[in-house]
């Protein structure tokens, strides 16, 4: 057996399949995610694939990035049957050295049936039919290279028992060769194209849910090389999207159509037909899902999304084991706040019900409704940017379509300044006479609020008489016992200061919120008003310093998540409570730097550490393919140097200590 490697240089990666020492370039980052797809998406075992395999092309020899053999065939250049090439996604596919015409000429050398060239961010795969003399005769390009049980017929239309999970980053793979074939095929701009790819998402997932009629989601190779069969592709998923329409008619209109060029709009689904978007883990799908939201979407309004690992730590500190509290994020952006909090309390019920994946397809049917219910029920999202609100219910959608209550409005405004059509729907959610919506102290029908408020001084709050509703939009005065609010509002006050009043007037007394704020809150001496507002109006709980790149490359400004519960009148009535302990962190590894790249865990020599795969996320490889029970060494792998992970378990400790009434 193999020695299993402790540590890795600097630069360097452990490989996947056949764990030698690499450097770590574009180029690998994209093999190491085919490899672990070929192992845990394609169920290829390790002993059938070759890294960087020798093969000679005419009098030159050259080395294939990976070669895949058929079980028990010997690894000889002419038994090879897939070869993929992987580069770095700035090579071009028409590059005349390391384009799809390498590739061609690798498996034409070899007599392989299947190649396929990608860079990341386009793929191509080709299935090359020989006669009996092992001369090419067809060349097809089929959606995807087979699985390793996987037939023909699977590749072109998939089942429901063989989508697969992703891993990784493929699904984010898979995603921007979607949207840069759009951009490039269809002509159209990034925010537009981003809408078409998510109306053609959204097919994908009512077609995954319309058990237990057959997947209508899929365009074969035939059909994608024929004007005719990609026009019988685009009239088949328009006819779902026409069912899409019917079941979400607050997301599309009802005379919205697909606008994508059929070749373009066949290209795409037969790119995501094999994955299972319902089934594939929550921080894959979040992952791939959220920066491709950014990547177009992002404005010029503060929007800075939440890393997932800070959202995830806030959330873990916010909830209850109990499954029926309401859940408001009043600026949820994509919606990573409700996803993780849904996905929180979907663990809660398939606990409390006993569901496992061996479970019967009646009970999980039952858990699904339950999920439908609650996320009905109680989960809640406002965001004043219409795009983002579309994005944020396709998010929940794609995470137990948790769609319902998610709606447009600028959470700041006076209620009498909301639309009707706002407050009706929020009313009817909340079983309320939307009437009864007339001011800020009618707001308090909320029991967890996770958010991170828009903030910056370029986005001041000027509006009177949104001003006039808040104490904190007040200008503020010292006295003998403390600090108090006068009647003259300010000429302008910024949004953060402001969400935070809001989101403890949506609270209910004994509520609590975690919310993401600029230390200059915390720290500033002007601003001493707002901590004593605070102080007078909630009990402290926790107080965690974010690292200072926690939302670069994009935003530099130092933050905090705080924790807060809204006292009771009674308690407010008190004045400020004597001293009480308040849990107080610093995250020092937030798992990526100043340019966005992932850091990792090193040891005191500076070395990355390599640790063991977690069983729940990566299945263990301990098998082979002849079955003989020599079991291969388990690839560990690098772990992200993140503290928020401990931070939360730390909290949730003291939180017991403390007795908190949550």
């Amino acid at each position: 057996m193999a020695k299993l490697l402790a540590t890795l240089p600097d630069g360097k990666i452990c490989d996947f399949i056949d764990q030698k020492i690499r450097n770590d370039t574009p180029e690998e980052y994209v093999r190491q995610n085919i490899e672990r797809r070929l192992i845990l998406e394609l169920n290829f075992f390790s002993e059938q694939i070759e890294v960087e395999f020798p093969i000679k092309v005419g009098s030159r020899r050259v080395r294939a990035d990976l070669v895949i053999f058929r079980e028990g065939i010997p690894h000889q250049q002419e038994n090879a049957w897939i070869i993929i090439e992987c580069k770095k996604d700035s090579v071009q596919p028409t590059a005349s050295k390391d384009g799809v015409e390498q590739l061609k000429s690798y498996v034409l050398a070899c007599g392989a049936e299947w190649g396929m060239w990608t860079n990341g961010k386009f793929k191509a795969v080709y299935q090359f039919i020989r006669d009996q003399d092992g001369k090419v005769i067809e060349t097809i390009e089929p959606n995807d290279i087979p699985s390793k049980d996987g037939s023909l017929e699977e590749v072109d239309r998939p089942t429901r028992e063989s989508l697969k999970n992703a891993v990784g980053d493929n699904l984010l793979f898979s995603f921007k060769i979607c949207h840069d074939h759009i951009y490039v095929t269809d002509g159209l701009q990034k925010q537009p194209a981003f809408f078409e790819l998510l109306k053609v998402i959204f097919c994908k997932i009512y077609d995954e849910r319309n058990f237990p009629n057959p997947l209508e989601f899929y365009a074969t190779a035939r059909e994608k090389s024929t004007n005719d069969g990609r026009l019988t592709v685009f009239n088949r998923i328009s006819k779902i999207f026409d069912a899409v329409k019917a079941q979400y008619p607050t997301i599309f209109a009802a005379n919205e159509q697909i606008k994508l060029q059929p070749r373009s709009l066949a290209y795409i689904v037969g790119e995501l037909q094999r994955y299972s978007f319902l089934d594939t883990h929550i921080d894959v799908k979040g992952k791939a899902y959220e920066e491709l939201v950014g990547a177009n979407l992002r404005g010029d309004r503060g929007e800075f999304f939440t890393p997932r690992n800070i959202q995830r730590m806030t959330v873990r500190m916010l909830i209850n084991p109990k499954v029926d509290e309401m859940i408001l994020d009043p600026a949820c952006g994509t919606g990573g706040f409700l996803v993780i909090a849904m996905n929180e309390v979907i663990e809660k019920l398939k606990q409390d019900a006993g569901i496992t994946e061996q479970s019967s397809s009646w009970m999980r049917d039952a858990l699904n409704s339950k999920i439908q219910e609650k996320a009905k029920q109680c989960f809640f999202g406002i965001d004043i940017n219409p795009d983002l609100v579309k994005a944020t219910k396709m998010n929940m959608v794609m995470n137990n379509d948790g769609s319902g209550n998610i709606l447009r409005q600028d959470a700041l405004l006076h209620p009498h300044q909301w639309e009707s059509r706002f407050k009706q729907e929020l009313a009817a959610a909340l079983k309320i006479d939307f009437k009864s919506l007339r001011s800020y102290k009618d707001l308090a029908h909320f029991d967890i609020i996770a958010t991170n408020p828009p903030f910056g001084s370029k986005l001041p709050i000027k509006d009177r008489e949104t001003l006039s509703q808040y104490q904190l939009g007040h200008i503020w005065q010292e006295t003998s016992t403390g600090w108090e609010p006068t009647d003259q509002p300010q000429t302008s006050a910024p949004p953060e200061i402001l969400f935070i009043e809001r989101c403890w007037q949506f609270l209910k007394p004994g509520g609590r919120m975690g919310i993401v704020l600029p230390d200059a809150i915390l720290g500033a001496p002007g601003l001493l008003y707002v901590r004593y507002w605070m102080i007078k109006n909630c009990r402290i709980v926790a107080s965690i310093d974010l690292h200072p790149d926690t939302f670069q490359p994009h935003n530099g400004t130092q933050t905090s998540v705080l924790i807060l519960q809204k006292k009771t009148e009674a308690e407010i009535n008190q004045g400020i409570l004597s001293d009480y302990e308040i849990f107080m962190a610093q995250v020092k590894a937030i798992g990526h730097d100043k340019r966005g790249n992932t850091v990792y865990r090193r040891d005191d020599q500076g070395e990355e550490i390599l640790f063991p795969p977690n069983p729940e996320e990566t299945p263990l490889l301990e098998r082979t393919a002849t079955g003989e029970g020599t079991v291969r060494p388990i690839p560990r792998q690098k772990v992200e140097d993140d503290d928020t992970p401990f931070i939360a378990d730390e909290f949730l400790s003291w939180k017991k200590q403390v007795v908190l009434r949550w």
